[in-house]
């Protein structure tokens, strides 16, 4: 290879990298798996060996993977988080174990740990106290993400009395359990949002989320597992972890001390088969020196250290026969294309079906009909195809076309700039999406109908008594038809008819969600309806109005007036209302504590200390009013962390007075 081709590939490596590193640690959506990143980076290194002349200081061969996002505090970490050097076969394990011998000698011990396949967080305690989370970022520096972090149950916010230094640094994983993955991704899916790849992704979304209230809803746990101290505080990392269990932090279970390679070689290959019991993902083990003073001698490279190391499992793959792709109608009309494959055993479970997730997937890999692919699970909890095995094509197979059309109501498809998916427009005649607005109106996070579950609402359907969500409450009309199928009893239509009647009772908030727009979650639907207060003023509200609103944003905004605009829609909402179902916020009456701000207006933008909720409630107790927008009338913005630069832009145009927090308190008192 000559110099100009050296330097040329260094760069694009380089470059592919850094693209890689930000997809998996700022967007937490990675495009190729840990195994490709690991071989890209072993070849970049490679060359950089090669042709030191191209070697860039900041090339990703010298820095642990990350960004460091822009919504929190960045903090330097006081010790660096180095990542671990990586290797997928014994080989290299063994010859890793000869580089520890040949340097310390022969008297020493093994730590072996699970690797888990979370998010690197640092927790620092002063006097007992936790007083910073900060995330793993560059390595050098994180975002400090202390307040989301506080809402992990298993992580102490005080220590009990017990023999611990006054001030240390704890390191662990945040993670999240499969089954409370898999029920997450279910809600993200019914409200149109689209689904994360697999927990880690789901963890790492959730610590970085805004509102720590949001992220007390997602159960996160995290097992710690490396301590820091100023001062040598034990001899040993085995003490170490021993000592930190009794001062009240998780660690994991199933840590090992191994006396030589032979005990750490028995430990993967047990955990190689036990993995996939667990419940939660880990990717592989890590190896660590136990002797302090060992990894003292052992020391560090530019980004790992020398005295650990980590192993990780292949993601186990099988290669099985492509039937057929088949297309499914979400609710929101969302095409999901779903491969059909010839039955095949894979990390335990039979699978029969690995998910394509949208048309650029299928023409990624270049699917053919008949193709041999290999499917792999890995972190994914649905399998996914990773490939094709070219050598096994037949030659005069056509390619595998997205369809253009609606598998179910025969619409034209369309797809909206800058998003994946196809989506069917027809969303008043296309029948999975009727049924599925219906049966998710009726379910538990929203209007909670009792007597009614998605196979009552499908035979409703298909028998011509429903076709819109408004026709649920006409069925009273129909008891004695409904008598005559033979599927219903008259103690079940009785149950179904009461628990309908019953549902008109359910909050503005519930009956905004059950309506099933697309983005409007259950949070969504409970801020819109606290700040519009009627269907009538959220309907009539502008798209510069909607943004205001609190974590509003423009894609939300432009589906509900999308939403709102269609007459249709509009005419059910009609509809709904004549059937006494309550559009309007029932909250509680302001007590009038005193008239400090009577005659002034505000709006809060950004994130505080105190919630935004509980600063509504002191401006309107002391005689203050909340707006919907920022304009002239507008006496202050409340402006605290992260607040949209438009807002604060228009509000700097109208020479708006800008205030924190703490000055509003100021004018109470």
């Amino acid at each position: 290879m000559s110099p100009a081709e050296a330097k040329k590939q260094i760069e694009n490596l380089s470059a592919e990298l850094r693209q890689h590193s930000y997809n998996y640690y700022v967007l937490a959506m990675p495009a190729i798996s840990d195994f490709e990143f690991d071989k890209k980076l072993e070849a970049l290194g490679a060359l950089e060996k090669q042709f030191p002349e191209f070697a860039d200081p900041d090339s990703p061969t010298q820095k642990v993977g990350g960004f460091i996002t822009k919504e929190f505090k960045t903090v330097k970490h006081r010790w660096p988080m180095l990542s671990l050097g990586n290797t997928y076969n014994e080989q290299e394990l063994f010859d890793f174990d000869q580089r520890i011998r040949k340097a310390i000698g022969v008297n020493f011990e093994y730590v072996c740990e699970l690797k888990f396949d979370g998010l690197s967080m640092s927790l620092t305690y002063e006097h007992g106290k936790l007083v910073r989370a900060v995330t793993r970022g560059d390595g050098t520096q994180g975002d400090e993400v202390t307040t989301n972090v506080r809402t992990i149950q298993t992580i102490p916010k005080r220590l009990r009395p017990g023999n611990y230094p006054d001030d240390f640094e704890i390191r662990g994983e945040v993670f999240m359990h499969l089954k409370a993955f898999e029920r997450l991704n279910e809600e993200r899916i019914e409200n149109g949002e689209p689904p994360y790849a697999n927990p880690r992704n789901f963890a790492s979304g959730t610590v970085k989320l805004q509102d720590s209230g949001e992220v007390a809803k997602r159960p996160l746990d995290c097992f710690l597992y490396f301590l820091y101290t100023d001062k040598p505080y034990f001899k040993t990392h085995w003490e170490s972890l021993q000592a930190v269990k009794s001062w009240g932090f998780q660690v994991n279970e199933h840590s090992r001390l191994c006396n030589n390679i032979d005990g750490v070689f028995a430990f993967i290959a047990e955990w190689d088969k036990k993995r996939f019991g667990l419940s939660y993902d880990i990717d592989g083990i890590v190896i660590k020196v136990n002797s302090y003073d060992q990894q003292q001698e052992l020391g560090f490279t530019a980004k790992s250290p020398r005295w650990a190391i980590s192993y990780k499992f292949k993601a186990e793959q099988v290669q099985t026969d492509l039937i057929s792709v088949s297309y499914q109608v979400g609710r929101t009309g969302a095409v999901t294309p779903v491969a059909n494959l010839k039955p095949v055993l894979l990390a335990g479970t039979t699978v029969k079906r690995a998910t394509l997730h949208n048309a650029n997937e299928i023409l990624r890999l270049d699917l053919h009909q008949g193709d041999w692919v290999y499917v792999e699970k890995g972190g994914e909890i649905i399998p996914k195809i990773i490939s094709v095995n070219l050598e096994k094509r037949d030659p005069s197979a056509p390619a595998i076309q997205y369809v253009t059309h609606c598998p179910a109501c025969g619409t034209l498809l369309e797809r909206q700039e800058g998003e994946a998916a196809f989506y069917c427009p027809n969303d008043e005649s296309c029948p999975p999406q009727i049924v599925g607005k219906m049966q998710h109106f009726i379910g538990r996070k929203a209007m909670n109908i009792d007597g009614l579950g998605d196979e009552t609402i499908e035979t409703l359907y298909q028998k011509g008594f429903i076709r819109h969500i408004s026709d649920i409450y006409e069925l009273h009309t129909h008891a004695e038809e409904l008598k005559q199928m033979g599927r219903f009893g008259e103690k079940s239509i009785s149950n179904m008819l009461e628990g309908i009647e019953k549902s008109k009772q359910m909050p503005f908030e519930k009956v905004l969600f059950g309506l099933g727009i697309r983005y409007i979650g259950e949070t969504v639907a409970k801020k819109l309806a606290h700040h519009f207060k009627t269907i009538d003023n959220l309907m009539a509200a502008t798209l510069e109005e909607l943004v205001v609103a609190e974590e509003i944003g423009e894609r939300i905004a432009h589906s509900l007036v999308e939403y709102f605009g269609n007459e249709k829609h509009r005419h059910e909402i009609e509809q709904l209302k004549a059937q006494g179902l309550q559009f309007v916020s029932d909250e509680k009456e302001v007590v009038l504590q005193s008239e400090k701000l009577s005659g002034k207006t505000f709006i809060i933008s950004g994130t505080f200390e105190r919630s935004r909720d509980e600063l509504k409630d002191i401006i309107e107790q002391n005689g203050g009013k909340i707006l919907s927008s920022i304009s002239a009338k507008l006496n202050y913005l409340v402006a605290g962390d992260n607040m949209g630069p438009a807002k604060l832009e228009k509000a700097q145009k109208l020479n708006i007075p800008i205030i924190s927090d703490g000055e509003l308190m100021g004018m109470i008192g």
